[in-house]
């Protein structure tokens, strides 16, 4: 009857856990925006070779 408390949680792997999913989710919207970037020059060179015709 000492020990009736028992800790539900561990906060050291909730914290990793958060933090990995957190690195993953940057990690993300990194390469979304690097695609969108890459899309925008790409679509750019195809308009100015249409106008030139």
């Amino acid at each position: 009857m000492e020990n009736i408390i028992l800790p539900l949680v561990n906060w050291g792997m909730g914290a990793l856990l958060i933090g990995v999913f957190a690195v993953v989710c940057i990690a993300l919207v990194l390469v979304v925006y690097s695609l969108a970037s890459n899309d925008k020059k790409a679509a750019d060179t195809k308009n100015d070779d249409v106008e030139e015709l």
